[in-house]
Formats: C-alpha cells, structure tokens, sequence
C-alpha cells in the first residue's frame, strides 16, 4: 500500500511552520507522490493567516512540477456548536477542508461538548475531514462522531503527527480505526507536515491498517483516482 495524495501538511502561511508552498510541492514529488493538499490553518491559530489567504489559493496552479495540488485548509472549530473560522464564501474556492479542534482556539471541555462539535463540522456540506479526532484533549464519543461522519459520507483523519506529539493518542485512533471499519467510514491518511522531510510520513498509520486489516478502498488518498473519486462525491470537480 502506498500513498499517492498528501492531505494534510502546512507552510509558512500557517505562521508555525517552516517551508514555502513550493518547497512542499517539490519535497512531495521526490517522494514520489502524485497530489498535495496545502492545508494551512485558520485565522483562528495564533500566527496564521487571514481569510484573504484562502480566498486567493485560486492564483495557484492546479499543477506544479507534475504535482497536482489541492487547494485546502486545516479550519479551526471555534464554538461547540462546530462552527468554523473560515467564511463561507472562501470554502467555497477550496478543495478539501479539514476541520480540526486545538486547544489554542477553544478550551478542552466535555466530552458532550467535544462530540457535538465535530458533529456540528460534520454537517457543514463544506467540511470534508475531521483533523485528528484521536486528541487525548477533546476526548469524544468516537462511535457517535463516526457515524455521524457515515451519514455525511465524511472521512476521518488517522493523523501521523499525532503518534509523535500527541500523548496517548494511539490507543484512541486505534478505537476509531476499529469503528471507521465497523461502518464502512471513509479515513484520511494525514502527515500533518509542519517541515517539508515530513511530507507523506504515516510510518505508524500505515502499520495501523495493515495490523488492524482495514479497507483499502475506504482510504480516501491511497491514490490520486481514489481522492478525486472522494472530491466529486461532495460535488468538487477538480
């Protein structure tokens, strides 16, 4: 199994991390992927950039170096209700959205609280993925958030960074890995590059899957075809 779409990484945009949006492109082709989602966080994150920033990914080319690139962006869920940072208006330019809970733009509060809000982004027809679910500070009702991510035909994010900086949050997507299988829950193979060597590293992920034995054809970036397969099931003909 390999992985041909990177959907999940940041530059510099994102105001804590480290390399261009070409430099990332460019990294993700030596690795030998085929497409690169350039998910920059929310105004929300401290350091990110404005709302302008998302409206403009238009001026990027869809191509660069035979590396197709989706316009994107990591939006920051800011109330419990599972709003987000980004106006409609901007979702509507970009590709994939992924839509995440930090503890930098909302406190950690229940797990009531935690679950409806990333049911809430669920049910926004503009969000496409739920960033790393597996976050020891927003524990959630997995069963429920997976479900819901059935009923909108939403991906869930296994996300790499997470095994690393994100304590005890293996023991948590291994439950929602299990679910997403029990349902037949489309997953996200994210690295969560902050620095360009990390792009397209789901080490950990990928032994997960193949451990745990779960669908291929429910990996929503394993292949190019596959992601824009996903894309134009949310209407997002790329």
């Amino acid at each position: 199994m390999f992985l041909e779409v990177e959907t999940h990484c940041h530059t510099i945009a994102s105001g804590h991390a480290y390399n261009t949006l070409e430099e990332m492109v460019l990294e993700a082709k030596n690795r030998g992927l085929k497409g690169i989602c350039i998910t920059d966080h929310g105004p929300e994150m401290p350091g990110s950039c404005s709302s302008l920033y998302f409206y403009n990914l238009v001026v990027v080319p869809r191509e660069i170096s035979g590396i197709m690139i989706f316009r994107g962006c990591e939006a920051n869920i800011i109330d419990y209700e599972g709003t987000i940072d980004i106006p409609e208006s901007a979702l509507k330019r970009l590709d994939f959205v992924i839509a995440s809970l930090h503890d930098v733009c909302i406190p950690s509060g229940t797990v009531s609280d935690h679950t409806r809000a990333l049911i809430g982004a669920i049910k926004n027809p503009y969000v496409h993925c739920i960033g790393h679910p597996g976050n020891p500070l927003f524990e959630i009702d997995r069963e429920a958030v997976v479900r819901a991510a059935k009923e909108y035909n939403k991906a869930i994010e296994i996300n790499n960074a997470s095994f690393y900086v994100r304590q005890k949050s293996k023991e948590n997507c291994i439950e929602i890995l299990k679910l997403c299988k029990k349902y037949g829950v489309y997953i996200a193979m994210g690295s969560d590059a902050h620095f360009k060597t990390d792009i397209g590293r789901c080490d950990v992920t990928r032994k997960l899957i193949e451990e745990y034995d779960f669908p291929q054809d429910l990996i929503v970036n394993k292949s190019l075809e596959s992601f824009l397969e996903f894309l134009r099931l949310h209407g997002r003909d790329v």
